[in-house]
């Protein structure tokens, strides 16, 4: 399945039903009168958040969601269908934007939530509504109220525990690679990792997710690379693991390089809870690895855990960490929120 992360939609709720215009004829009835019925509303769009899904593909090859318009009223006084609401699925972690993308709209983070995004139109009057006393025999009739149309971009932001950053060639693909079950691609050159990717960690008796976005350089805020697109995927992360090549000609530069991005695309990606990780020591000796660890530890100002993906060493030490920092944060978050975390109609 191709991963997509950004869609452009139109969507346009459903016009109400117009209303009818009747008369009784009904033997014995004198005089007869109106009972033309009102016409139907017209179907909403609503947007809801699935489990299963991490990609907004579908939203490639469709692109246009109308909804159904409503049904026009009857005689006797028979009210018209309701158009059914338009139910658009999207995955948990996406956001609704403006067309100019700088509102957001809607922002699912929970399975099971549902926004209804655009209420249709209300159905039109059928020529009862209008008799009085000194117009018995009313002619006229709403035609329904129109819908809302809107153009709005999808963007996807993966939920994740953990999230995992670097240069290119860090080594973070072959870390999930080795804690989940996760087949990333792994090639000794720059942006092998070319798209996102999730995996479910199981150490201690927990579980987390882990994402791996693709490699940062310098210059990447201003699109340099792949750019920073990715790294709203991170966002939502509790934690940070700050993978460093050992054998990199200056680790502690890297580490920098990476943190001036961050900073550089904001959203409080700096504020977050950080692990600082020296990878690739399996080909190092311990006084090297040392002399790294403590110049590393210097630039971030952090303690500094020495591990190799590839050989498994010292990985054991950096999920206890992230298993650490994660539980703090997950409570934290939960007594922030307070409320039944249940969405209003925009």
């Amino acid at each position: 399945m191709h991963f997509l992360d950004q869609a452009k939609i139109f969507v346009r709720s459903g016009t109400g039903g117009p209303g009818a215009v009747s008369f009784r004829r009904e033997k014995y009835i004198e005089y007869g009168g109106p009972d033309g019925g009102d016409g139907g509303k017209g179907g909403d769009i609503v947007f809801e958040a699935v489990p299963g899904l991490n990609t907004l593909i579908d939203f490639r090859y469709t692109q246009h969601f109308r909804a159904p318009r409503g049904k026009g009223g009857a005689g006797a006084n028979r009210t018209g269908g309701g158009g059914k609401d338009l139910v658009i699925r999207v995955p948990v972690g996406t956001q609704v934007l403006s067309e100019d993308k700088e509102e957001v709209l809607a922002d699912f983070t929970k399975a099971g939530e549902q926004v209804v995004f655009l209420r249709g139109g209300d159905g039109g009057r059928g020529n009862a509504s209008y008799k009085t006393s000194t117009n018995r025999a009313p002619r006229q009739h709403g035609t329904g109220w129109p819908g809302e149309e809107l153009w709005v971009w999808l963007r996807l932001k993966l939920l994740a525990d953990a999230g995992l950053v670097g240069l290119p060639n860090a080594g973070k693909s072959t870390f999930i690679n080795a804690v989940t079950n996760t087949k990333a691609k792994v090639g000794d050159y720059p942006f092998t990792t070319t798209r996102p990717q999730l995996g479910v960690v199981r150490h201690r008796d927990r579980e987390f997710v882990v994402a791996d976005i693709p490699g940062l350089i310098e210059g990447a805020a201003e699109g340099a690379g792949i750019g920073d697109r990715f790294l709203g995927h991170i966002e939502r992360c509790q934690v940070l693991l700050h993978l460093v090549d050992a054998n990199g000609p200056d680790p502690a530069a890297a580490y920098r390089t990476v943190r001036d991005e961050l900073e550089n695309y904001g959203a409080g990606l700096t504020d977050k809870i950080e692990i600082v990780a020296l990878n690739k020591v399996d080909t190092l000796d311990d006084e090297l690895t040392e002399a790294l660890a403590a110049e590393l530890a210097e630039e971030s100002g952090a303690e500094v855990l020495a591990m190799s993906g590839a050989s498994g060493q010292g990985l054991d030490a950096v999920l206890d960490r992230l298993i650490a920092a994660i539980t703090p944060a997950a409570a934290a978050e939960s007594e922030d929120e307070g409320g039944d975390g249940e969405w209003s109609p925009v």
